[in-house]
């Protein structure tokens, strides 16, 4: 054999090994997970995290990777109330509702795309399923508006008269839910043409925060008055269950004016955490029994005021800035901002990112993830 035809075949032999190869793992295809965090968002409180989105590598303790600038300020130029926080995929958007407007914010610029104010001001808004509408409340006013995620625009107002406040479209994105804080009764609109079809109660009184199941058969809500929750059936607009947290006493609370404002269901839907501010406590109930068995309670250090989940279900985001761990209820580390200081915030969620693109987003609300009827 020659050497010319020796190092023909010694090519070859190459090239067949490159090609059966195991291939190396893309970087590209890296998803990093990230916990935005917007700010005021206990009222117009600075000291909370003073103004702007704070994100947190989820994976690295929570550990504080960059502060983006927004918009939303008032007359006198100082930080309104961040109301209400949403992603979009289809935008690749975050979005930021405060008392007077609606930013949009691109996730690979950082820049703010548009900001607009509303007839009515804004409330805690809601992104469809894909990304492509916006059911946000006016302020406490008669109407919701019906926007256009790409652009701003409004699609239609649906008219309910109650107070319009908190709002959830459910995971499917047929329906979307409507507490108002002049009304007792859950407010539901179908996304065809946008129309109320259905109030779910009376309550005892009205509705605060509230979450859904994922089959969106069942709604949690607080209400004013009551340190605990009730439960309505979303099929028959029936409620079904009263549930009051045992062993602990109402008393005075620095913001919302009801005992527990906030409610959320673990992503397995297998607990409820419910707020209690005067006390300080995120109270734990197992929702595998009806009604849910009270089974522990985790204690913050300020008065819970909201709560939510990571999207797999291992952390609790409770207003007050911890990051608890839902198996152990430990509290695993706290938000700080540069200076260490603490934050807080009612307006959190979790994007996970592929580069510069968002590829899945969680929810400001607790809301379940079990898509069939148990």
């Amino acid at each position: 054999m020659s050497k010319y035809t020796f190092s023909f075949l010694a090519i070859v032999a190459l090239i067949v090994t490159a090609a059966w190869s195991p291939l190396k793992p893309d970087k590209s295809t890296k998803i990093d997970k990230y916990l935005y965090v917007a700010v005021p968002g206990i009222r117009d409180y600075l000291e909370y995290g003073g103004h702007g989105i704070l994100v947190y590598d989820i994976a690295d303790n929570y550990r504080l990777v960059k502060r983006i600038p927004t918009g939303g300020l008032k007359a006198d130029g100082t930080p309104s109330n961040v109301k209400g926080v949403a992603v979009s995929l289809a935008t690749n958007s975050i979005y930021v509702s405060t008392l007077e407007a609606l930013q949009r914010i691109d996730l690979a610029t950082e820049k703010i795309v548009w900001e607009k104010k509303y007839d009515g001001g804004c409330d805690r808004l809601s992104m469809s399923p894909d990304g492509k509408t916006i059911y946000l409340p006016t302020l406490e006013k008669e109407h919701w508006n019906v926007v256009d995620a790409a652009t701003g625009e409004v699609i239609k107002q649906v008219f309910t008269n109650s107070g319009a406040h908190n709002t959830l479209y459910g995971l499917d994105g047929t329906k979307v839910y409507m507490a108002g804080l002049r009304t007792s009764t859950l407010g539901i609109s179908e996304t065809r043409n946008h129309d109320v079809i259905k109030q779910v109660g009376p309550f005892v009184s009205a509705i605060r925060p509230f979450t859904i199941n994922g089959s969106q058969t069942l709604c949690y809500v607080n209400v004013n008055g009551l340190l605990g929750f009730e439960i309505g059936d979303l099929n028959t607009g029936k409620k079904l269950y009263h549930v009051e947290v045992k062993g602990f006493k109402q008393g005075p609370v620095k913001r919302h004016g009801c005992p527990s404002h906030g409610i959320g269901l673990t992503p397995d839907e297998k607990e409820v955490w419910v707020c209690d501010a005067f006390n300080q406590r995120m109270h734990i109930f197992d929702n595998t029994v009806m009604p849910p068995r009270q089974v522990a309670s985790v204690e913050v250090r300020d008065q819970p005021g909201w709560i939510t989940f990571s999207l797999d279900g291992k952390h609790a985001y409770p207003s007050t800035g911890e990051i608890i761990d839902v198996k152990t209820r430990k509290t695993i580390t706290k938000l700080q901002d540069e200076k260490g200081n603490p934050v807080m915030s009612e307006k959190v969620i979790e994007i996970h990112m592929n580069g510069t693109n968002a590829v899945k987003s969680g929810d400001q609300f607790g809301i379940g993830r079990v898509s069939k009827t148990k």
